[in-house]
């Protein structure tokens, strides 16, 4: 039996739900899939600029296709609540995109385009060219057609000198609507923006280069869905089950909530080998917990499971948490074009299966040598050198937008069973989006402290239904967002490098307009709306501190600790770093690497030296393990 693509996407839709709180995954798949859901792929070849195409009947419903590029760039940039059980679903247009991230994505696209032809010294033609020539592969022959179909118009305009706000709003990309301001992220032309945008429609609509958008089961053909393909493939041919695609059972895939997300599985096709279960029958004849060690020493005929693990108390590590937990990051190179190259877009289909995430690099779960600078220190690889027993078990249960009340949703994709695995540290950090939104009215979104109160006991409670006796939880508080704005608002963003004409200032401010940016209370001028922003995070940290105070649990202990923005920011300062180093440099608000490195080291030594049980003992046996099972099998 064999599947086309557009028949295993179909399959994931049915298995995980329109609701699913697994979210931008299941947004790619729909906006590529869901118009023919029955036709078979046709083969696609990139269109040439002199391609003769039919006319648009509708040209604004070309958006639908173009949405399939950004959305998982634009929508998981944002870290607004995700909605969840009764939180109120989010408003959508009929691309599944909200407005403003169309806007933001067009604006950044074209300044792409318009920079790349300024440093090249070349046509706006030659520029998207190069752009498309850049990017990998598996996404080239969407970059092909979105050139085909949008790159008249766009050359056309940017040679008549109109910037990208005129452009995206003379194609519709950009909207104002009634009685909301005029959105722009470039100084308005001489002649005032409303006038330059009225005169780039008339130029659009008299272009003749109206070109018609591909059958949508053609743009399933392109391998931009390769590892969710060959993942169903997987699953179906081996009879698997189904969950396996959902990103709620362990993996022997590394994105789409795979291996980078949880310890990668061992043996698939068997639901009882996972990590962080207890040995089955000491692992005499096989790796049941995938950490590595099994068989039995002939030397005296024990177990090497029993011999070195028993007693050792293995614990792995849970996180629940937020965009930042799941290490939210966007290369600067990719809208840096002093720095753009082939190589700057290979991690590209990989950062898109991952939803722009990188747990494999994080703070708390992260497991190899980072790529995207800094370097890699885990609450896991730390545990894992205390302990190599500990090997692979680890959980990011994160999501881009999470909070106190959707990790109510999240949480239920935990793994782990009370009878038959070991503890687990757990550390719960939303550290900000509580208090961040994109609203006008910004405070009145903010999550009350007695939200918080009833939401992180709705969790706790939950976990203590799930979790093995003898677990641990951390509870960390929220941020104080004051730093993003002192640090970066007058630098240049890497987009504004090149003419030294766009601040982080410029970009808050045209987030904010938009109604997408990621917290409107934090990344704004109005000091006062910072500072009442911060008073609220204090507030639901101390939350917190007394929920870890007052309340007990069956099945673990609860501790409360600080966001150490601070001591990271005073190490960083004695190592000769500056503090804007320590914010991811494109979105201008969440940790960067070098920012999670360091507070892994300052949240190790607060726990060491406060709460030595939550970390266990150091096995005497590490070096032995090392020397029989070398790196156990890798990540």
């Amino acid at each position: 039996m064999s599947f086309s693509c557009a028949g295993e996407c179909l399959a994931l839709l049915t298995l995980s739900g329109s609701g699913s709180c697994c979210g931008l995954r299941s947004l790619v798949i729909s906006c590529c899939c869901r118009r023919h859901r029955n036709a078979e792929p046709e083969l696609f070849m990139p269109p040439s600029w002199s391609s003769q195409a039919s006319r648009m009947r509708r040209s604004r419903q070309t958006f639908f296709n173009f949405s399939c590029i950004l959305c998982l760039l634009l929508k998981a940039a944002s870290s607004s609540s995700l909605p969840c059980g009764n939180d109120p679903p989010a408003p959508s247009l009929p691309s599944g995109l909200y407005k403003g991230h169309t806007c933001v994505g067009c604006v950044l696209v074209v300044s792409v385009i318009e920079q790349l032809a300024q440093w090249h010294n070349s046509t706006v033609k030659a520029a998207m060219e190069r752009l498309c020539n850049y990017i990998p592969e598996k996404l080239q022959g969407f970059c092909y057609v979105l050139a085909e179909l949008y790159g008249p118009h766009i050359a056309e305009l940017i040679d008549r000198e109109m910037n990208a706000d005129v452009v995206c709003h003379s194609l519709k990309l950009c909207e104002q609507d009634p009685g909301q301001p005029l959105c722009h992220l470039y100084p308005p032309p001489k002649e005032g923006l409303v006038t330059a945008i009225k005169k780039a429609k008339r130029v659009v609509k008299k272009s003749k280069n109206l070109k018609s958008f591909p059958e949508l089961s053609s743009m399933c053909a392109f391998p931009l869905l390769a590892d969710l393909c060959e993942k169903i493939k997987y699953v179906l041919r081996n009879k698997l089950p189904f969950e396996d695609l959902d990103g709620d059972k362990f993996s022997t895939f590394p994105t789409l909530r795979g291996y980078h997300w949880r310890g990668r599985d061992c043996n698939d096709k068997n639901t009882t080998v996972y990590p962080g279960r207890r040995p089955d029958n000491w692992d005499v004849n096989s790796d049941s917990n995938c950490n590595g060690i099994w068989g039995v020493d002939p030397k005296d005929g024990i177990p090497y499971e029993e011999k070195f693990c028993k007693g050792a108390g293995s614990r792995g590590v849970v996180l629940l948490g937020d965009s930042a937990g799941a290490h939210f990051h966007i290369p600067p190179e990719w809208m840096t074009v002093t720095q753009m190259s082939a190589k700057s877009f290979d991690n590209l289909p990989m950062a898109f299966s991952d939803e722009l995430d990188w747990p494999q690099f994080s703070e708390f779960t992260g497991f190899l040598n980072s790529t995207i600078g800094g370097w890699t220190d885990s609450l896991y690889l730390r545990l894992r050198s205390r302990n190599r027993c500990n090997h692979r078990d680890l959980q990011n249960i994160s999501q881009n937008g999470g909070s106190s009340g959707n990790l109510l949703c999240l949480i239920k994709s935990l793994a782990r069973n009370q009878l038959l695995d070991n503890p687990a540290v757990v550390i719960y950090a939303t550290i900000g989006n509580d208090v961040c939104n994109g609203n006008r009215d910004t405070l009145a979104h903010m999550t009350t402290p007695e939200e918080m109160l009833s939401n992180v006991l709705q969790a706790l409670r939950y976990l203590d239904s799930q979790l093995p006796s003898g677990s641990h939880l951390i509870l960390t508080g929220l941020v104080d967002g004051r730093f993003l704005w002192d640090n970066l608002h007058d630098r240049y963003h890497p987009l504004g490098q090149l003419n030294k004409d766009v601040t982080y200032s410029h970009i808050y401010s045209f987030l904010d307009c938009l109604q997408v940016s990621p917290c409107s209370g934090w990344l704004t001028p109005n000091e006062t709306l910072r500072n009442l922003t911060s008073e609220r995070a204090l507030q639901l940290s101390s939350v917190l501190e007394e929920i870890a105070r007052s309340e007990k649990f069956t099945n673990f202990e609860v501790f409360y600790m600080d966001f150490p923005l601070k001591q990271t920011a005073e190490q960083w300062r004695k190592m000769g770093g500056q503090p804007w180093q320590l914010i991811e440099p494109v979105d201008g608000f969440h940790p960067s690497q070098v920012a999670a490195a360091l507070g892994t080291s300052i949240t190790w030594q607060k726990v060491l030296q406060e709460w030595p049980q939550v970390l266990g003992k150091e096995n005497p046996f590490n070096e032995q393990i090392k020397a029989i099972f070398k790196d156990q099998g890798g990540h």
